[in-house]
């Protein structure tokens, strides 16, 4: 018998390759003859870069580079030295989780960190940047790390901007003599599953802005200088993008990822299941397990499950989830190669207890899916 193991994270808790790993333990003390296969998965967010290196035996390599703040960082990225690729989480940089609640401001918040790691991969030889987006605590547009790139961002008297999507309503011209050259022999992926515009009331500092510490007027001002940068790159560039799926994503890196590097969107777990191989792993497999920390209808909005068990329908293996908890609307995965669902916990129990104890509690239901799998495969 053969099972496909590919959980993502469970946040504050297990990774997903500790996910994994607790699954198969517990389906082991059922199956001990049965090849088990971990593919540990994420969805462009945060672990991406550990599913990637854990599958692919890359190297986890570390640059300092400016905070969202400005204050020095040590961002974590990955590097596969087989294909020359990098995988960096913007969040690992330009991250919410690096500015305190208290000191969260959307105006002055910068990106430029994440261009310091875009070019640390284009010295590293980088053919190929997968750039995880999700977590920013941004809404610049993704000028700070053009500027990281070599993109000049001047005002009227000439002056280079200070950094923050607020600053891009003073600017006046874009001076693209100094963007690095590298950047055009290289291939950009972005691995998200955020499909809104830059600009307007669907668009990043609307929908985000908010959580990213900007208040109503603040949220307007954002918009509005988001909308002039714009204008401006398309000028410069001979395109615009900013009403393209995906331009408002990680507020705004989106766009200029788009009209700065040319980069193509792709669906998080899409991108991390091509490079795991999970198509692979999936082929010829009995049963797919998965799961996440929340598994609910915000699930259909490209989760791993959701993905995971796309791949695996086409192959006509029956999925199963495990997860944290069963939010409101998962049923509806019903629909979409998720044949059933378990919650970890069976009984009351705190998310502090949950979280402490999710290795066993994993375990523990992971082997009773099997012996349930077991006898129905009994009474055939």
């Amino acid at each position: 018998m053969k099972i496909v193991i590919a959980p993502d994270s469970f946040k504050d808790s297990l990774s997903a390759q500790g996910v994994a790993e607790a699954i198969a333990l517990g389906l082991a003390q059922v199956w001990p003859q049965a090849t088990l296969v971990k593919c540990p998965m994420a969805d462009g967010g945060e672990g991406t870069v550990e599913s990637i290196l854990a599958a692919c035996e890359g190297e986890l390599r570390r640059t300092r580079v400016r905070g969202p703040l400005g204050a020095p960082v040590d961002a974590a990225w990955g590097w596969l030295p087989h294909n020359h690729t990098a995988i960096i989480e913007m969040a690992e940089a330009s991250g919410l989780q690096l500015v305190p609640t208290g000191q969260r401001d959307a105006c002055i918040t910068s990106t430029f960190g994440t261009g310091e790691l875009i070019r640390a991969a284009l010295d590293a030889g980088a053919q190929r940047v997968i750039l995880a987006i999700g977590g920013s605590a941004t809404n610049d547009g993704g000028a700070g790390a053009m500027q990281a790139l070599g993109v000049k961002l001047l005002d009227a008297q000439g002056q280079p901007l200070v950094p923050g999507g607020l600053a891009l309503a003073q600017l006046a011209r874009l001076d693209l003599s100094e963007l690095d050259p590298r950047l055009a022999h290289v291939r950009f992926d972005i691995a998200a599953d955020v499909n809104n515009p830059l600009c307007g009331p669907h668009g990043a500092s609307a929908i985000f802005g908010p959580q990213k510490g900007a208040s109503p007027a603040q949220v307007q001002q954002l918009d509005q200088a988001l909308g002039h940068f714009a204008e401006l790159c398309a000028q410069a560039l001979g395109k615009d993008v900013r009403d393209e799926p995906g331009s408002g994503a990680a507020g705004g890196l989106g766009f200029a990822a788009k009209a700065f590097l040319g980069a193509q969107f792709q669906a998080g777990v899409e991108v991390v299941a091509e490079l795991v191989g999970l198509a692979e792993a999936v082929n010829g497999a009995d049963l797919v397990i998965t799961g996440e920390g929340r598994f609910d209808a915000q699930t259909l909005r490209g989760k791993t499950p959701f993905g995971v068990a796309r791949i695996a329908k086409q192959h006509g293996v029956p999925v199963i989830v495990i997860a944290g908890t069963l939010g409101e609307g998962y049923q509806e995965l019903y629909e979409h190669g998720i044949d059933a669902a378990f919650a970890v916990t069976s009984g009351p129990m705190t998310l502090e207890q949950a979280c402490a104890e999710a290795p066993r509690l994993l375990r523990e239901r992971a082997t009773d899916i099997a012996r349930v799998w077991q006898m129905a495969k009994l009474n055939d």
